[in-house]
């Protein structure tokens, strides 16, 4: 009964989003979405997401100057960069390479860089499985919030990670991920996981992504499973923490 219940709810969505699938079927709904609306959708959200997390990405990034190598330089790179808005507690003075998919994001990357007093090194149009551009050990700490939720493969991600990071670098990460099986919160995410995935620029709402974190070969992993109050959201609850290489 269950299962015959997402499914119908499932394309009750999918038809009321139909103009959305037919623009998307003719090719238009792609471009126009990395172009105009993800970048405008991923700014009001991570605005309003902002205030509702700040006091946990202050507890997090606040380790930061801890991975500062012994020249004083300390070297961040995040995949996924997205709107830049966990540059304001990065600490001043560090170098920063940005990488994302969409080149859209360039400009206002390069404004919220020289507002937080940071050394932007690149842009790095990029996936997180693969980021030969960047050589191997060369990064202090990785910076990666709400990306994994639409890469191709988290594992391939989670081992470019480790290939990125020195021994002894950080990865932080706050992602959305899958709600308990038993709940209504899981329920609604089955429902809306394939129209939500088409608007949002691949974003998948299901992913148990703590599982590949304790797969990976981290030395350490601190992790959290917190709950972000957005009402009618599908994209909670929450993971928070940082891992070691």
């Amino acid at each position: 009964m269950t299962e015959a219940s997402i499914l119908f709810l499932r394309a009750c969505l999918m038809l009321l989003a139909m103009p959305i699938y037919l623009l998307s079927f003719l090719g238009i709904w792609e471009p126009f979405c990395k172009k105009i609306f993800f970048p405008f959708f991923l700014e009001k959200f991570s605005a309003i997401h902002e205030r509702k997390t700040k006091k946990q990405k202050q507890e997090l990034f606040c380790n930061l100057p801890d991975f500062t190598r012994p020249s004083g330089e300390l070297k961040l790179l995040g995949i996924g960069t997205g709107c830049s808005a966990n540059f304001q507690f990065y600490p001043p003075g560090c170098r920063v390479t940005c990488t994302d998919t969409n080149p859209n994001f360039q400009q206002a990357l390069s404004r919220s860089v020289n507002k937080n007093q940071l050394i932007h090194e690149h842009f790095l149009l990029a996936v997180g499985e693969d980021l030969h551009q960047v050589p191997s050990g060369s990064v202090d700490a990785l910076i990666c919030a709400f990306v994994l939720c639409s890469v191709r493969s988290v594992n391939g991600t989670m081992k470019e990670v480790l290939r990125l990071l020195r021994p002894g670098g950080a990865f932080c990460f706050l992602k959305h991920v899958a709600a308990d099986h038993s709940s209504w919160k899981y329920f609604w995410q089955q429902i809306c996981c394939p129209t939500w995935k088409l608007i949002f620029d691949g974003c998948c709402l299901m992913r148990e992504i703590w599982k590949n974190l304790e797969q990976a070969n981290f030395s350490e992993l601190n992790l959290q499973h917190i709950n972000v109050e957005q009402p009618w959201m599908p994209v909670r609850p929450h993971i928070i923490g940082y891992a070691v290489k």
